[in-house]
């Protein structure tokens, strides 16, 4: 019985998610699968997942505060969130994105 969380206060806007990596490292590949996964489960059809390659584009790790990498950042709906890593733990990004399981205790 896991169903999908329906965005909270943006039912009606895309949510506009910010990749930040570095090449094809396999790390950077994992992240966006698991993200890639996660919005599938939980965001169908309302969101956009943009891929910054900071090697391609270091110039743009300035105007998000990028400090690591890979790094996630949700810039809709507000508040703008960061998550740094692979993705891998589901209940960190779930949960630093604001969409916690509804099967929650």
């Amino acid at each position: 019985m896991n169903q999908p969380n329906q965005p909270n206060s943006a039912t009606d806007e895309k949510w506009q998610l910010r990749l930040y990596v570095a090449g094809q490292t396999p790390k950077s590949v994992t992240a966006f699968a698991n993200l890639k996964k996660l919005c599938e489960e939980h965001l169908q059809g309302q969101y956009h997942i943009e891929i910054v390659d900071l090697l391609q584009h270091p110039e743009l790790a300035k105007q998000d505060q990028i400090l690591a990498i890979p790094t996630l950042v949700r810039r809709l709906p507000p508040p703008l969130r960061q998550i740094i890593g692979d993705l891998s733990n589901r209940e960190k990004v779930l949960v630093g994105l604001d969409l916690r399981p509804l099967d929650e205790e």
